[in-house]
C-alpha cells in the first residue's frame, strides 16, 4: 500500500490548486473537448495519456501545462481513433460500489453453495453494509450500489422453483437498505450464466426458467424506479453467443411482463463481460437485437467490466493500463454508432498509486464521453476485509462514527476525490 504521506501530501496539493484553479495531483489537465486547468499543482507536470486525455503526474517540474510533451508509460496515441468524437462537458450519472457478500460461496462454474452466502449485515453477523452505503452516499457522493447474490441462495439451491421466501427476505434486507439512502441499486445475479456448471439455454437451465426467477424478482420491484436488473455477472465461455442473447431476451421480457417498465436492465455479454471484447466476440451485435416487448430499447443498456491489472482479472495489487486505448475508446465509438449506452460494474484495483494514476485517467476519460458511459461500479466493499486481506477491497474502515476510506476511493472512485471533482452529476 503506497505511503500514507502520499496521499495526503495528494490532498493538500489539491486544497491549493483548487484556490489557483489548477489542476491537482492526478487530476486530467488536457486532452480532446477538455474545458477545464491546463495547468497543474507545483510538483506536478502535465503529461499527456492520449490524444483524449493528459494528467498531472508527480514531476521536477514547477508547473505544467498541456503542451508538455507526452512521456508517459502508456502509448500516445489511440489504438482506434474514434470516427464520431466524444461529447465533452457531460457528466457520469452513476459512481458507486459493489456490497459483497450474497454472492459468496459462488464461483465462476456457476456452483454456488447456499450457506457459502454471507449477508453483509450485521443482524447476520456481517460487516455493517448499511452503514457503509449510508457512508459511502452522505460522505463520499456516491449514488448507486451493486447487490451480487447467487441464483441457487435466491432458489435454496432448487433450479426451477420459485423464489425461497426466507432466503429473499434476507437479501430484500439489503435492498431496502440500499433504497433507504436514496441510491439506486442494481440487483445482481452472480452465477456466470451457469447453474452448477451448466449453462443456461445451452444444455443447462432452460430459458424459461432463468425467466421464472426474473418475472418474480421484477414483480418484487416493479413499484421501486430506483432498482436496476443486471440480469446475469460475467457469461463466459458461451458457445452460441446468438443463443445467449435469446436467454437474455427471455430474462428482459420477463421483467417488463412482470410489471417493471421504466427501470433500466443490464444486459452482459461473453468473455466474463468484457468492456474489451464485447465488440470483437460478437456479444454486442447480438445484444442490440434485444428489445423490450414493444419492440423499443429504452432503457436496456450494455453490462460491461474492465480492470486495470496485467490480466485485467482484478486479482492483482498493481495497475499497469488505463484501458483508454484498447477498450474505452473503440467502444464509445461502437456505442455512438449504434446509438447505444453502457455501464462498467465492475471496475477497480490495487490501494497503491499506480491504481490511482490508471483509474482517475479511466474515470476521466468516461465522464468525458458520458453520452455513452453511464458510470462505473467499484469492487468491493460489503464482507470484504482490509486492503491487506483482500487486494481490491474497497471497504471502509469504522471507527466509532467516523469511516476512513481506502486510497484508491479517497483518490480517485468517490465522486467527491479531487482527482474526478465534478465528473458525476448526483
Amino acid at each position: 500500500m503506497a505511503p500514507k504521506r502520499l496521499f495526503a501530501l495528494v490532498l493538500a496539493l489539491f486544497a491549493a490548486a483548487s484556490v489557483r484553479a489548477q489542476s491537482p495531483i492526478f487530476g486530467q489537465c488536457g486532452g480532446i473537448g477538455w474545458a477545464g486547468s491546463t495547468t497543474c499543482a507545483a510538483g506536478s507536470v502535465c503529461t499527456a495519456q492520449s490524444a483524449y486525455y493528459s494528467q498531472c503526474l508527480p514531476g521536477t517540474a514547477t508547473s505544467g501545462s498541456a503542451t508538455s510533451p507526452a512521456t508517459s508509460s502508456t502509448s500516445t496515441a489511440p489504438a482506434t481513433t474514434p470516427s464520431v468524437p466524444p461529447i465533452s462537458g457531460n457528466k457520469l450519472q452513476f459512481a458507486g460500489v459493489n456490497i459483497a457478500g450474497f454472492d459468496f460461496g459462488c464461483n465462476t462454474d456457476g456452483n454456488c453453495n447456499v450457506s457459502g452466502a454471507w449477508p453483509p449485515l450485521t443482524q447476520y453477523y456481517g460487516m455493517d453494509g448499511a452503514g457503509q452505503m449510508t457512508h459511502f452516499v452522505e460522505d463520499d457522493g456516491y449514488n448507486v450500489f451493486r447487490l451480487p447474490v447467487g441464483w441457487q441462495f435466491l432458489l435454496n439451491g432448487v433450479l426451477g422453483a420459485d423464489l425461497y421466501a426466507p432466503n429473499v427476505a434476507e437479501y430484500d434486507m439489503l435492498v431496502q437498505a440500499c433504497l433507504a439512502t436514496g441510491a439506486s441499486c442494481i440487483i445482481d445475479i452472480h452465477n456466470y450464466a451457469r447453474w452448477n456448471g451448466e449453462i443456461i439455454g445451452q444444455g443447462g437451465p432452460t430459458n424459461e426458467q432463468f425467466a421464472l426467477t426474473w418475472s418474480q424478482l421484477a414483480t418484487m420491484y416493479a413499484d421501486e424506479p430506483k432498482i436496476i436488473f443486471g440480469v446475469m455477472n460475467e457469461p463466459h465461455d458461451i458457445p452460441d453467443i446468438d443463443l445467449w442473447a435469446g436467454s437474455v431476451q427471455a430474462a428482459v421480457t420477463a421483467i417488463r411482463n412482470a410489471g417493471a417498465n421504466s427501470q433500466m436492465i443490464l444486459l452482459p455479454g461473453n468473455d466474463y463481460t468484457s468492456a474489451q471484447q464485447f465488440v470483437s466476440d460478437g456479444s454486442g451485435p447480438a445484444l442490440l437485437g434485444v428489445t423490450n416487448p414493444d419492440g423499443s430499447t429504452t432503457g436496456l443498456i450494455f453490462d460491461v467490466h474492465k480492470y486495470l491489472d496485467s490480466d485485467n482479472s482484478g486479482t492483482h495489487l498493481d495497475c499497469v493500463t488505463n484501458n483508454i486505448d484498447d477498450a474505452w475508446a473503440p467502444l464509445a465509438t461502437w456505442l455512438r454508432e449504434n446509438g447505444r449506452q453502457a455501464f462498467n460494474t465492475e471496475t477497480g484495483g490495487g490501494n497503491v498509486a499506480d491504481c490511482v494514476e490508471f483509474m482517475c485517467q479511466q474515470i476521466a476519460y468516461q465522464a468525458q464521453n458520458a453520452d455513452v458511459f453511464l458510470g462505473y461500479v467499484g469492487w468491493a466493499a460489503g464482507n470484504f476485509g482490509s486492503p491487506a486481506e483482500y487486494v481490491l477491497s474497497e471497504g471502509p474502515t469504522q471507527s466509532g462514527t467516523t469511516w476512513t476510506d481506502t486510497l484508491l476511493v479517497q483518490s480517485c472512485m468517490a465522486p467527491i476525490a479531487g482527482a474526478q471533482s465534478g465528473s458525476t452529476g448526483q
